[in-house]
């Protein structure tokens, strides 16, 4: 009779494939592990972008097959749809996904790793069905490269932006730098309307249809993509700017988009061909009022990514309260975490060694086209004191490689990946 104590992670994408490759690596066979995602591969979105606008199918280049990898390290994989969570009980029910009409199941477990991802609320848009575009995912990002390039865009204004984000109340009162906290915030990750921003500049040069002045990236925010700080984001509108970008903040949320362009709930209504959008990131419906979530559906964790009322139950990744912005790099970190908690939790690792609380670091490398990229290493909106911006050959070829080691390694990154990447984008390429 196996007496393994059952680490149930739903989510195979970032966070939930993190996750369990730590836990096995932290914990060894002391622990059985089950991942559960609707899907059967991962998705490599922060490089659909680079496809959409080189022109390159996504669907061939970004997928990575999860069963396989997880077998290596001995974890079972369920394709299934997860469609309720019983905290009391510690029962997970789904509905398998791989033929239409299976029956509902149901799995218990002894430790749960909420590592979901989110909704983008594309649906909560109106108009975006007929007249917005964007690139978070391959059928997305195959609407837009083929409107780039089979003749559906006509060579006018663009605008690039997002929606508001509606954040939850699940990481009030945490601090994870001296005199820090998590901030609130009206976008859930603006480096993607960014890289965007500079990749369809690029573009718009590249096939002799303009340049800068036809593009507008608007946020609801006052400043955009303020968790890389006030320096960066200060340094990055001065290069805008100068490039002939134009820019509105304030925007609060989008109200509309229609065939003549996207209408903001601030009154302003901005021109454009082409919509590119990012909406809201919520949670998934069944997460909402949960005893673990908090008021929009996040799971409630502590730094150490436990909940505080079910010490069996750990989030990671966007599902996660305490992970704003919705960023991969600090899902990554939490990884780690989650990983050396349960280890703990098996008596496989000392407090000492894992009780290490999240230092949330935002890490981003942008494609701005022609093999170029920008990197931001920042943790000043946390209450830390680094903020650093590079742009240049160097960042993009980091941006690629990573790509390539994640798929290469089968997502396990090695522990001086971050450490030479800082060396490489700042020492090296300034």
């Amino acid at each position: 009779m196996n007496t393994k104590p059952h680490v149930l992670v739903l989510g195979g994408n970032f966070a939930g494939l993190g996750s369990a490759q730590k836990i096995r690596e932290f914990a060894g066979d002391a622990v059985e592990i089950t991942v559960i995602d609707r899907k059967n591969y991962l998705l490599f979105v922060p490089n659909i972008p680079a496809d959409v606008f080189e022109n390159r199918d996504p669907a061939v280049g970004q997928r990575m097959d999860l069963p396989p990898v997880l077998a290596k390290d001995g974890i079972s994989f369920i394709q299934g749809e997860v469609t309720t969570l019983d905290v009391d009980s510690k029962t997970v029910h789904y509905t398998p996904t791989e033929r239409p009409g299976a029956a509902p199941q149901k799995i218990a477990y002894d430790y749960l790793v909420v590592a979901l991802g989110n909704r983008l609320a594309y649906d909560k848009i109106e108009g975006f069905d007929e007249y917005g575009d964007s690139v978070s995912d391959i059928y997305l990002g195959n609407k837009l490269r083929k409107k780039l390039w089979e003749g559906g865009y006509k060579g006018g204004p663009i605008a690039v932006g997002s929606a508001r984000f509606h954040q939850g109340d699940g990481a009030k009162g945490l601090a994870p730098y001296p005199g820090g906290s998590i901030p609130d915030a009206l976008a859930a990750c603006e480096g993607p309307p960014v890289e965007v921003m500079l990749s369809v500049a690029n573009y718009l040069k590249q096939t002799g249809q303009g340049g800068p002045d036809k593009v507008t990236v608007f946020t609801p925010a006052a400043l955009i993509a303020e968790d890389a700080g006030e320096g960066v984001v200060g340094q990055l509108l001065d290069i805008a700017s100068g490039m002939g970008f134009n820019y509105v903040n304030n925007g609060k949320d989008i109200t509309r988009i229609t065939a003549e362009g996207v209408e903001l709930a601030s009154g302003q209504t901005i021109e454009a061909e082409l919509k590119i959008i990012f909406p809201d990131w919520v949670a998934h419906d069944f997460m909402r009022g949960l005893p673990i979530s908090d008021s929009e559906g996040f799971v409630i964790t502590d730094l150490l990514m436990k909940n505080p009322k079910y010490p069996e139950v750990f989030a990671a990744g966007d599902a996660a309260a305490v992970t704003m912005p919705k960023l991969g790099a600090i899902g990554h970190q939490e990884c780690e975490i989650v990983g050396r908690q349960i280890a703990c939790a098996v008596g496989r690792m000392s407090e000492a060694a894992a009780n290490t609380p999240l230092e949330p670091v935002v890490y981003c490398i942008g494609d701005m086209g022609d093999n170029q990229a920008f990197y931001i290493r920042s943790n000043s909106w946390f209450g830390g004191d680094t903020q650093i911006l590079k742009m240049g050959h160097v960042p993009f070829l980091l941006k690629m490689q990573y790509k390539n080691l994640f798929f290469r390694n089968q997502g396990k990154m090695p522990d001086w990946g971050l450490d030479f990447s800082e060396l490489m984008a700042e020492k090296i390429a300034s």
